[in-house]
């Protein structure tokens, strides 16, 4: 079937259907029976293909190792939160917090402690800066912004030890192996990092606007005006609990050991393969440093909560709920696995190779970031948006002739775009429930410094291909 225009099919099907239904997993799903059928035609076949694509995905290696890399990191959440981590680090970086400024600058600094992951992130730092909001000058929609610019476009610019790294090197792989082309994924990931324009730009526009700007919002939003400091904390997130205890070592401390346990593991691996320091760190097995080191932490981790007397019994049910609470993202990983293959099947790539080489390749990182910008923000994912255009960037990267960073880093930014400005994201509804904001107020207000960061990514996209 190479070069079969019926391998479009599938993509057609997805983006529709994910904007209708406002997720991302149904239209996924539909494109991974529709492309199952059409391999396998017969009433049953097309199920059966379906299973066999989804079960493939499943046992393969290195996507068992991002599955149990996502589980076990938000198992590893779910026990810090229960130990009083997350509580402590937020109660101790607020102690000398009076103003505005010195709220924006504690939102920032908070980010070295809490990057991992932008649930994460949400909840260690939005109660608290929620309830200091009696004591400052500022809206609930300008810490939000503040929150959110140096939540999501600032870990997928992290390249260790984050919720994201894992799936985001699996995208880059998929789209590699599509076309047939040899390259170590991570490294790819690594060098695209300084191309995610977007994620760069919103970060220095929210800087910007935070530190040197006046905002001219309406009224200033508090809190509930009746209520306490402590009712904030409480209702917002069980993290901050009032029942919790309040030890900021129990999230710092297994944070530095996974840190350090991925540098020194990573260059080992590296060092084990002949290479010198620098080098060892590009060629050795990043997605293996990352899982065995998250393990390592992890019963370390579960050890030093022992010593505190916390219940065996208590830490394992925080660290299964934790674990289950990123379920939903696997099950995606694993319908894009199943879609990826299924249209490699069907002569995706040889159609994308016969049928885009008319496209200028000085064109080719604005197109596909401006279009995946659309397709984020209309689906409210990053992840999802990642998984439906990598292997359709790979591959016009591949045909065109331009930078594989530099279009890999354009599919990233796109999909950060759509994290940060949709108000269907995850990101925006979690920050809007912990803050008590109208999630289309709040999407409103942030969207005019969005769409000046799109404007500064697109004309980088295309000024950047005069120089690579």
């Amino acid at each position: 079937m190479d070069g079969n225009w019926l391998s479009i099919i599938p993509f057609l099907l997805v983006i529709p259907i994910a904007m209708m239904t406002k997720q991302v997993l149904p239209g996924i799903l539909i494109g991974l029976i529709a492309g199952a059928y059409l391999t396998n035609p017969a009433p049953i076949g097309g199920i059966e293909t379906m299973l066999q694509y989804l079960v493939t995905a499943l046992v393969d290696k290195n996507n068992i190792k991002i599955i149990v890399f996502l589980y076990v990191f938000s198992g590893l959440v779910g026990m810090i939160k229960v130990a009083g981590g997350i509580k402590g680090f937020v109660e101790a970086a607020s102690e000398r917090v009076d103003t505005k400024k010195e709220a924006i600058l504690l939102t920032y600094v908070s980010t070295i402690g809490t990057f991992s992951a932008p649930s994460f992130r949400f909840v260690t730092i939005g109660p608290i800066m929620r309830a200091l909001l009696k004591r400052v000058d500022m809206t609930k929609k300008e810490l939000g912004f503040v929150i959110e610019t140096t939540t999501t476009p600032i870990i997928v610019l992290i390249p260790i030890a984050t919720a994201f790294v894992g799936y985001m090197v699996s995208v880059v792989e998929l789209g590699l192996h599509n076309q047939n082309l040899k390259g170590d994924p991570y490294s790819l990931f690594i060098q695209s990092i300084p191309f995610n324009f977007f994620a760069i730009a919103i970060f220095l526009v929210g800087i910007y606007l935070s530190f040197f700007h006046h905002s001219s919002d309406g009224a200033q939003q508090k809190p509930n005006e009746n209520g306490s400091e402590e009712d904030d904390w409480h209702n917002c997130d069980p993290a901050v609990s009032l029942d919790l205890p309040s030890k900021p070592w129990n999230l710092l401390l297994p944070l530095i050991v996974v840190i350090g346990l991925t540098l020194i593991l990573t260059w080992w691996d590296g060092h084990q393969k002949g290479f010198g320091f620098f080098k060892a760190f590009i060629k050795a097995n990043v997605l293996d440093a990352m899982v065995i080191a998250l393990l390592i932490t992890t019963f370390l981790t579960i050890f030093f909560f022992l010593f505190q007397k916390f219940e065996l019994k208590m830490l394992i049910e925080s660290f299964v709920f934790g674990g289950n609470n990123l379920m939903s993202v696997i099950l995606l990983l694993s319908v894009i696995w199943g879609l990826a293959s299924v249209t490699e099947d069907l002569g995706f790539s040889t159609f994308i190779t016969d049928h885009t080489g008319w496209i200028p390749s000085i064109l080719v990182p604005p197109i596909l970031f401006l279009f995946g910008s659309a397709v984020s923000y209309f689906i409210g994912s990053a992840w999802g948006t990642w998984g439906i255009l990598m292997p359709l960037g790979i591959s016009m990267a591949a045909i065109s002739g331009v930078s594989l960073p530099l279009v890999i880093g354009a599919v990233f930014a796109s999909g950060t775009f759509g994290a940060f400005a949709s108000p269907l994201s995850d990101d925006v509804n979690t920050l809007s429930r912990i803050l008590g904001l109208q999630v289309m107020e709040y999407a409103r207000f942030k969207l005019k410094a969005a769409l000046i960061a799109v404007a500064i990514s697109a004309a980088c996209y295309t000024g950047i291909t005069f120089i690579l």
